[in-house]
């Protein structure tokens, strides 16, 4: 017997936090009373096309919400699509995306699996295959299955609009994409379709199939796609403005701190309450302090930013790490005291030849990667942006001798140099 502890009006109020859409609320509400009176879960669908293996905070917008409807007491399925992944889906390009072979499939599923449950509870996920009701279709299902929807319909998609009209190549495995997945929701007799904003095609597609097979339609909730890091494009990996959820909760690279803590800190000022509102686990009262503060000034958003950064790498690797990589943070980023970080810093050892007894600056500071060049390194330098052991550098002409030196460019770049 499954206990709803909110009611259906509670419910769906949490459930509308950080949604574009819902289609329709009333549907939803009508669905919801009627689990809470019959005890019955919803069936909660989301499907994934593991076309790749990695997993950034912008595709946890999805999963939180899942993971929602898991605390609201309903039955999440995680569908992996990996009979429809090895067709290709537009997604709104102006080409077929490249087909994967059945083997990158298995093994982008695999990590996806265990990315996924850094946010999902593992006990209360149903993980399906589409594989398995779709690959089983014989020719005369899948004839039937086109004759569910006509080409006009399919035309009504963007992308598909766009290339019809600029006289590109549309195939027929394109159109079935939609109805494999508008299909999924009929196998998996789905009351609930969660999707970003860019599925809205394919995820009403699965109402109308519903519809046309006998089936009450599911209700189609969408999500917003999350800025990256720019504050302009959506979060991709591609363009380098994502924070990924495997990624350390702090690092030092070329010289320079980085890893999750650092990159939720580096989230735009006007971005950091859609953040909290898509990706933190704040109650609504909580959620709503926030907001307040940020609108009257009373909540400084650096302050903001250290919550969210303190509560996300807190999810993803504990909160010791989330301590250590905020002490990191305070004590480099905003006290410059690089001296004090508790740990080990970057560093290298430089032996000297029998006939050296010291070596150039701008030499090292190519070695170690802190400039790319030593044209660079002696830019800087006159620049007054090199430090040595807390002393600023000007002379290009500088040179180290044998011992430990701590080298600083500029605000963010430090390293150990130990010269033997």
């Amino acid at each position: 017997m499954i206990i709803f502890m909110f009611s259906p009006e509670k419910q769906l109020d949490l459930i509308r936090r950080g949604t574009v859409d819902i289609i329709s609320e009333v549907e939803l509400y009508k669905k919801l009373e009627r689990a809470c009176r019959g005890d019955s879960q919803l069936v909660i669908k989301a499907g994934f096309d593991p076309t790749a293996p990695y997993i950034h905070i912008g595709h946890t917008v999805l999963l939180e919400k899942m993971r929602q409807f898991q605390d609201l007491g309903h039955d999440v399925v995680f569908l992996i699509g990996d009979f429809t992944g090895m067709i290709g889906d537009p997604s709104g390009k102006s080409e077929l995306r490249k087909p994967l072979t059945r083997n990158e499939v298995l093994k982008n599923a695999e990590t996806y699996k265990s990315q996924v449950f850094k946010v999902l509870h593992p006990d209360l996920t149903r993980i399906v295959f589409n594989s398995e009701w779709l690959s089983r279709m014989e020719g005369m299902e899948l004839v039937r299955l086109g004759a569910l929807q006509t080409v006009a319909r399919m035309l009504e998609r963007d992308d598909f609009k766009k290339r019809f009209k600029n006289h590109q190549d549309i195939s027929i495995l394109e159109f079935y994409y939609p109805l494999f997945q508008a299909y999924d929701s009929v196998a998996l007799r789905a009351d609930v379709e969660l999707g970003g904003t860019d599925q809205k095609f394919n995820l009403l597609m699965g109402r109308t199939m519903q519809r046309k097979t006998g089936m009450e339609e599911q209700v189609v909730l969408m999500m917003p796609l999350l800025e990256g890091l720019d504050g302009i494009e959506k979060m991709s990996k591609s363009l380098g403005n994502y924070i990924g959820v495997d990624e350390p909760a702090f690092e030092y690279r070329s010289g320079e701190l980085a890893g999750m803590f650092k990159k939720v800190m580096s989230v735009p000022d006007e971005l950091i309450e859609r953040y909290f509102e898509l990706l933190s686990r704040l109650t609504m009262e909580d959620f709503t302090s926030v907001q307040e503060g940020l609108k009257d000034k009373t909540l400084d958003p650096r302050d903001a930013k250290k919550r969210l950064a303190m509560e996300l790498v807190t999810r993803y690797h504990g909160e010791d790490e989330a301590l250590k990589a905020k002490h990191e943070y305070e004590t480099i980023l905003e006290k410059k005291h690089v001296e004090n970080a508790d740990v080990t810093l970057p560093s290298m050892e430089i032996a000297f030849s029998s006939e050296e007894k010291e070596t150039w600056l701008p030499r090292i500071m190519k070695r170690t990667g802190l400039t790319k060049s030593t044209s660079e390194a002696v830019r800087l330098i006159k620049q007054g942006g090199v430090k040595i052991d807390d002393r600023t550098v000007s002379d290009s002409e500088t040179m180290l001798q044998k011992g430990e030196h701590l080298i600083k460019v500029g605000k963010r770049k430090f390293f150990k140099v130990v010269i033997k």
